[in-house]
C-alpha cells in the first residue's frame, strides 16, 4: 500500500514538473462557463461619457459599451451590462457579480498582482494644449516661465511646475479652455482622452496639441485572476477586432482619433 501510493505520488510529481500545473489545480472553466450561460456580465459606470452612458433616448452607449458588444459577439455571447459606481466596481468582479470590467481601468503593477488584464484597448498620454495660434510652445520644456491652467491640486499642476511653469488654478477642463483661449494662460495639461472627447463634441478649433508624454496610461478589461480562460479569449477577441479595423472605428466615432493603438510607439 505504501509502495504504491508513493508511486502515485512520484507519478504526480513527475506531471507536475512535465507541464508546470498540478493535476490537483481546478480546472479554469471560466470561457466555457459563460458561453453555456449565454451572457458575458460586464462591470462598467453607465455615468462616464463618452465612455459608458445614456443617450438622449435612454440607451446605453460609448467606446467601452461597444468595444464591450463587439468583443461578445466574437465569443458569441449577449452583454450584460451591470452598473455600479467606480468604487464598487472592483468590489463586485470579486464577488462574482460581474465576470469582466469594461470602465478604461488602466494596467498597474499592484493590479496585475491579483487580476487579469486583457490586451490594451485604449492608450492615453498626458498632452500640451495651447490656443490654436500659439507658435512660441511647442515642447513641455517651453513651458518654463508661462502659464498653465489646471486643478492646483492635480498631478498636471504638479507637472507644470516642474518644467519651470506657473499654474492658473481651475476647476475643470472647459475652464482651462476658456483660460488658454482667452489669453489668460498659455497652456493646458491633461490627458489627451479628454481633450480629443472635447473637441469632437464642442468641435472647438481654438485648441490643439502640441506635445504628448513618452509615458502612457494602457487600460484594458480587467477580470478575475482564476479565469485566464476567458481574460484570454477576451484578448483574441480584441486582437482580431484590432486587425479587422473595428476599434479603430469606434475610437474614430467617439473621439476622432484612434486611440485603441499606441500611436507614439509606432
Amino acid at each position: 500500500m505504501k509502495k504504491r501510493l508513493a508511486l502515485l505520488m512520484a507519478a504526480i510529481a513527475a506531471a507536475t514538473m512535465a507541464t508546470g500545473v498540478s493535476v490537483f489545480a481546478e480546472e479554469d472553466d471560466s470561457l466555457a462557463r459563460i458561453q453555456e450561460e449565454g451572457e458575458l456580465k460586464i462591470g462598467t459606470e453607465g455615468t462616464y461619457a463618452p465612455f459608458t452612458y445614456y443617450d438622449e433616448n435612454d440607451k446605453l452607449v460609448g467606446y467601452d459599451v461597444e468595444i464591450a458588444e463587439a468583443v461578445c459577439e466574437k465569443l458569441g455571447v449577449e452583454p450584460n451590462f451591470v452598473e455600479t459606481t467606480w468604487d464598487g466596481m472592483i468590489a463586485g468582479l470579486d464577488a462574482k457579480r460581474t465576470d469582466a470590467i469594461f470602465n478604461q481601468v488602466t494596467i498597474t503593477e499592484a493590479r496585475e498582482e491579483k487580476y487579469n488584464f486583457s490586451v490594451p484597448y485604449t492608450y492615453a498620454h498626458g498632452a500640451l494644449i495651447v490656443a490654436a495660434d500659439n507658435e512660441e510652445i511647442q515642447t513641455f520644456e517651453d513651458l518654463k516661465d508661462h502659464s498653465v491652467a489646471a486643478s492646483i491640486t492635480s498631478d498636471w499642476a504638479k507637472m507644470a511646475e516642474e518644467y519651470g511653469g506657473s499654474v492658473e488654478s481651475t476647476n475643470e477642463f472647459t475652464e482651462s479652455v476658456t483660460l488658454v483661449e482667452t489669453g489668460r494662460a498659455d497652456a493646458v495639461l491633461n490627458d489627451e482622452l479628454v481633450f480629443y472627447d472635447y473637441v469632437e463634441t464642442t468641435g472647438d478649433e481654438g485648441i490643439k496639441i502640441v506635445a504628448l508624454t513618452e509615458e502612457v496610461n494602457r487600460n484594458a478589461v480587467l477580470v478575475r485572476m482564476e479565469d485566464k480562460a476567458l481574460s484570454d479569449a477576451i484578448t483574441e477577441a480584441l486582437n482580431e477586432l484590432a486587425e479587422e479595423g473595428v476599434l479603430t472605428e469606434i475610437s474614430q466615432k467617439y473621439f476622432g482619433a484612434d486611440l485603441s493603438k499606441d500611436t507614439q510607439a509606432e
